[in-house]
């Protein structure tokens, strides 16, 4: 039965809507008009445009691992009960919390219905479903074992939430006391210090050094805070215009991996995500090609992605994924050598999943120690900003003290 979506008005005047089943325009308008609805729109499922604004707003506003992972675990739960697979797309679409994920849902069950394959249907909304969730489920749908794709699927989403709210959490401390901080010295630059050194100036002596870098300071911010708000807006934007073309990107990504602290922790997550995403789709049933092209649009590094580029390239050739990914240099060696084992003893996919547990172990490590040294680094920062600012306005008072005294 189709499924039709409504906008109108109750007997009261408001706005309202939502989703019916009906077998054609004319029943069901007589059917919301029977429960007291005059509908303003109507659609049988939903139309293009409504639909790529429903997937625009559900990725801009509430797309999140977590929330897809719990759909599809619902959605696998579901069949491996027996339900039908349009009885088990409308169930999980009516217990979301959100209504557009639900809208989303149901548009999908009604590419069911009308005969097409799950694949197909999520393929319309590829802004909402990447491409790896697509893969897996053709993959299911073919070889007949659709629920144990999902489980993967909710398996792989989950780790993946999980990974995300550890860096989340690990970074959430820093950000805000560098929020704080930045404010904290904003304030006693715009408020405080310009009194206090107005004050200075007015006491006709001679100041020493540091009151009157100070002053220097404070003025230039006043005087000229809007040139160097137009510098720094010009050279974001030059820089953005570089990262653009190939070759910025290409470098840019490389100053990246190279970076003190934040390079080898990068490279570590983008690591363990390639490889928990290739060992994912091989254990499903993807083949190798595919799994790498796959994997390589995940990485947001051009580096890396291009390393993978090159290793597809050669095992196209018929060279092995191990001697390829060796031969990039640019993922960690471990990469390259377990995957060398594991292509000879035919658990490649068993390999993947133990370098990803592997690296993701070791990007908590990492984050520790470096969060560790990066706090005091930041306390030290603030409390040499603030020092210096109150040295340089006690040192004229204590001289003044003693020319008094």
């Amino acid at each position: 039965m189709p499924l039709f979506e409504y906008t109108g008005l109750d007997s009261q005047g408001r706005k309202v809507s939502g989703r019916i089943d009906g077998t054609g325009r004319k029943l069901v308008t007589q059917q919301l008009r029977e429960q007291g609805i005059f509908p303003t729109e109507l659609y049988e499922g939903t139309t293009p445009q409504r639909n790529r604004r429903w997937a625009d707003l559900l990725v801009r506003m509430q797309r999140s691992t977590a929330e897809l992972s719990s759909a599809t675990r619902q959605l696998a739960t579901l069949l491996s009960a027996g339900l039908s697979l349009d009885s088990a797309l409308g169930t999980v679409a009516e217990q979301t919390d959100q209504p557009l994920t639900a809208r989303v849902l149901a548009d999908v069950r009604e590419e069911v219905i009308q005969g097409n394959p799950l694949h197909q249907g999520l393929a319309k909304h590829r802004a909402v479903f990447p491409d790896l969730y697509i893969n897996m489920i053709q993959v299911g749908e073919n070889s007949g074992t659709l629920d144990e794709a999902l489980h993967r699927l909710a398996d792989f989403l989950e780790n993946q939430a999980r990974t995300r709210s550890r860096i989340q959490a690990a970074l959430a401390y820093p950000l805000l006391m560098s929020l704080v901080g930045s404010g904290v010295l904003a304030f006693l630059f715009v408020f405080v210090v310009p009194k206090i050194t107005r004050m200075l100036q007015e006491m006709e002596m001679v100041l020493p050094w540091p009151t009157l870098l100070l002053i220097n300071l404070v003025d230039l911010l006043a005087d000229w805070w809007w040139l160097l708000a137009a510098g720094l807006a010009i050279i974001i934007t030059l820089l953005q215009r570089y990262r653009s073309t190939e070759a910025g990107r290409l470098r840019t990504d490389q100053f990246l991996l190279k970076a003190p602290l934040f390079g080898r922790l990068l490279l570590l997550i983008s690591t363990a995500r390639f490889a928990r995403t290739l060992g994912t789709l091989l254990q499903s049933g993807v083949p190798l090609l595919k799994a790498l092209e796959i994997a390589r649009n995940l990485l947001t590094n051009h580096v890396l992605s291009r390393a993978v580029a090159t290793a597809i390239q050669r095992v196209q050739e018929g060279g092995s994924l191990a001697a390829a990914m060796r031969e990039t240099a640019v993922f960690p060696p471990m990469l390259a050598q377990v995957t060398a084992a594991g292509e000879k003893s035919g658990k490649l996919e068993e390999m993947l999943f133990r370098v990803a547990d592997t690296y993701e172990h070791q990007t908590d490590l990492s984050m520790t120690s470096m969060l560790s040294l990066l706090e005091p680094l930041m306390i030290l920062f603030m409390g040499v900003v603030v020092g210096f600012a109150v040295l340089a306005i006690l040192l004229p008072i204590f001289q003044a003290s003693q020319g008094f005294g």
